[in-house]
C-alpha cells in the first residue's frame, strides 16, 4: 500500500500525484484532486475526469485536451469547472444525460460504445450502475451512466465511475490500472471492492470516490484483503 503526499512545482496548485510508464514506454502523470476528480497527463496532453468546482483550482491548471464526465450528478458534472479547463481545442466526452445538460459539441458515448477521439487515446464506455436492492435508484442502469476504459500507450486504465460490481465490469480483462469507487451506500462497499479487484486483477488498484458520507471507508481492511491480488495505491481523497 502506498500513500502519496502533496507535491507540485512552481506557482501551480499542488496536489497528490503518481507516475506510470505504459507498456509502450510512454510516461503518464496521474494527479488526484478529490472524490472522483483526477487528471492523466501524457505527452503534454491532459485528460480530466469529473471536474467539480471546489475540488481543485482548475483555472490555474493546464487546459484540458479532453474531459470525461461519467454522469450528471452534481459531484461529477459541473459546467463551471469544465469551462475553467476548456479552450478551443478541448473535447468533452460524456453520457447522453450529461450531454443534454451540456449542449452541443460533446462526444456522447453509451455503454459498450468505443471511440478514438485522439491519436493517443482509445476509449470504451463501460456501463456503471447499482445492483443492490434499495440502492438501484442512485445510479439506475437504464440511465446510461458510464465508466471509461482508456487505452494509452498500450496500457489499459479503467475509471469505473459510480457503480457496484456488474457483469460488464467483470468482463474486462488485462487491466493495468483500475480506479474503483468505494463509497457506501452509493457505490461499492469494501467487500464489493474486494470482489471486484479479485475478479479484475489489475496491476494497480486505486480506490477513489470515497468520503463525504457518514459511513467511512475502511481503507486499511481494503488494503489487507486485496493483498496478493493487486498493488493497491492509496492517496489523499478527503
Amino acid at each position: 500500500m502506498a500513500l502519496f503526499t502533496t507535491t507540485g512545482c512552481g506557482n501551480a496548485p499542488q496536489y497528490p500525484h503518481d507516475t506510470f510508464t505504459t507498456r509502450e514506454g510512454k510516461n503518464l502523470t496521474l494527479t488526484f484532486f478529490h472524490h472522483s476528480s483526477l487528471s492523466i497527463e501524457v505527452d503534454g496532453k491532459y485528460i480530466y475526469t469529473d471536474p467539480v468546482t471546489g475540488y481543485a483550482d482548475y483555472a490555474r491548471l493546464p487546459k484540458a485536451d479532453l474531459i470525461l464526465v461519467s454522469h450528471n450528478h452534481y459531484d461529477h458534472l459541473d459546467r463551471a469547472a469544465i469551462e475553467a479547463l476548456s479552450d478551443s481545442g478541448t473535447l468533452v466526452v460524456c453520457d447522453s444525460v450529461s450531454a443534454a445538460d451540456l449542449g452541443d459539441g460533446c462526444l456522447v458515448m453509451k455503454p459498450g460504445a468505443t471511440a478514438e477521439p485522439r491519436p493517443y487515446l482509445h476509449i470504451e464506455a463501460v456501463a456503471a450502475y447499482n445492483t443492490s436492492e434499495g440502492h438501484l435508484q442512485f445510479h439506475p442502469r437504464e440511465r446510461g451512466d458510464c465508466g471509461y476504459l482508456l487505452t494509452i500507450g498500450g496500457s489499459r486504465i479503467y475509471i469505473a465511475g459510480d457503480t457496484e460490481p456488474t457483469p460488464e465490469m467483470a468482463a474486462l480483462k488485462d487491466l493495468d490500472i483500475a480506479f474503483l469507487p468505494v463509497n457506501q451506500p452509493y457505490t461499492m462497499t469494501v467487500d464489493q471492492a474486494v470482489e471486484a479487484v479479485r475478479t479484475l486483477r489489475p496491476r494497480i488498484f486505486y480506490p477513489y470516490h470515497y468520503g463525504e458520507v457518514e459511513e467511512r471507508t475502511d481503507l486499511d481492511r481494503l488494503a489487507r484483503e486485496v493483498e496478493g491480488f493487486t498493488e493497491i495505491r492509496i492517496r489523499p481523497m478527503e
